[in-house]
């Protein structure tokens, strides 16, 4: 219920009020620190704080010095070039191996569902560090440490949880009657994949590759331990900016990747209400 009625009681008016000021509250504690990002990556300084220009609203003291130097920057530049090379194929990867994963333990007679899903979502589950370490030494051993397929693969692996877990979402209201009449009419499994599957849980298949793709192009962990100076993705020239160089055109990169996440989330929702008229439910 989105309004109150004439005839709540007063508990019921405090409880509906303090509730709102308390999610309020809440949204405003974890975006704060994302809107303060924005107009700093707009400083004319060389600083992390408003300055005094800044807060007197004077054109003098904003610019796109920062904006500039991250699209002409060579450090910058190949940081970009090895995200847009390593996450679509780790992408492509999960999608492909999460997918065919979620349907098989869609089935209910699928043995051991549990433990396997258990297992191939742990990704999630077990902290990053202790599942970058076990990459990097199992990768030293198959010649895979410091190499792009090593990063790749090592990003497919955390992007593969997100794709099963929104596609076995989308299974739950499938009706596996059509695929049965499909068989029935002569149809191969390929087939009946590809022609009735497919395009009723398209939406979470994208959605779950979407998640896997800003996985990848925001993981910096993984490919620490596990990449070399020449897979030095975005998310790593951060982490050397913050750390070596302390540039404020990591401000410059926050905003674009907070822009991107912005659009990649907006599209995951209009593809979940999209799934949700497919299957004759109201989007909420």
């Amino acid at each position: 219920m989105n309004t109150l009625p004439s005839y709540a009681s007063t508990g019921e008016k405090v409880w509906f009020y303090g509730f709102r000021v308390l999610c309020g509250l809440i949204f405003f504690f974890l975006v704060a620190p994302i809107i303060v990002i924005i107009p700093l990556s707009f400083n004319a300084q060389n600083f992390f704080t408003f300055t005094k220009e800044m807060l007197a609203f004077d054109p003098a003291g904003y610019s796109l010095k920062h904006y500039q130097d991250f699209f002409t920057n060579s450090d910058w530049t190949g940081a970009i070039l090895n995200s847009i090379r390593i996450a679509p194929v780790a992408t492509l990867i999960s999608v492909s191996l999460g997918t065919l994963a979620a349907i098989g333990l869609s089935n209910p007679h699928m043995p051991f569902k549990r433990l396997i899903t258990a297992f191939l979502i742990s990704p999630m589950i077990v902290p990053l560090v202790i599942s970058a370490a076990g990459m990097y030494f199992f990768f030293s051993r198959i010649g895979l440490q410091g190499t792009y397929w090593g990063v790749v693969l090592a990003h497919a692996v955390l992007g593969i949880p997100f794709v099963i877990i929104t596609v076995t979402a989308t299974m739950v209201g499938f009706d596996r009657s059509l695929t049965r009449a499909a068989a029935s009419l002569g149809a191969n499994p390929i087939t009946t994949f590809w022609k009735i599957q497919m395009p009723l849980i398209l939406p979470g298949v994208i959605s779950g590759g979407l998640f896997a793709f800003i996985t990848s192009f925001d993981e910096v962990v993984v490919v620490l331990f596990v990449g070399s100076s020449a897979q030095k993705t975005l998310p790593w020239q951060m982490f050397i900016g913050l750390r070596e160089q302390i540039s404020p055109t990591i401000l410059a990169v926050a905003t674009v990747l907070v822009a991107l996440s912005i659009l990649l989330l907006t599209t995951v929702e209009l593809l979940r209400r999209r799934s949700e008229r497919i299957r004759g439910l109201t989007p909420g």
